[in-house]
């Protein structure tokens, strides 16, 4: 009985980080995946900024109910955790516009 793989290391393909983990394309649950997370970034950052406040909420509420939209037809589990990161960052910078003036000038 021969045993190739005990003779030389264990090959391992070189990491890759994909959304489609199951093989098929999502391109619009992916764009939104990534929507989301943009959104949340920029409420987050701006929410830290009184002056901001107003694209800090619009930011965040677009994020926020954008990420809900895009969690009910995600297919994959890393498009599902790309929208709760930016969900809670949507949160917070909607929180933190609002606090510091609200959405409008």
């Amino acid at each position: 009985m021969k045993m190739p793989h005990a003779l030389g290391p264990a090959r391992r393909r070189p990491f890759r980080f994909t959304l489609n983990d199951d093989g098929q394309p999502h391109p619009v649950e992916n764009i939104m995946s990534v929507a989301t997370l943009a959104c949340g970034l920029i409420a987050f950052v701006t929410g830290l900024i009184p002056d901001a406040h107003v694209i800090a909420s619009w930011a965040g509420a677009v994020g926020f109910a954008g990420g809900f939209l895009s969690q009910y037809v995600s297919a994959t589990t890393p498009e599902r955790s790309l929208n709760i990161v930016g969900m809670v960052g949507s949160f917070v910078g909607v929180a933190l516009g609002i606090y510091h003036g609200g959405f409008l000038p």
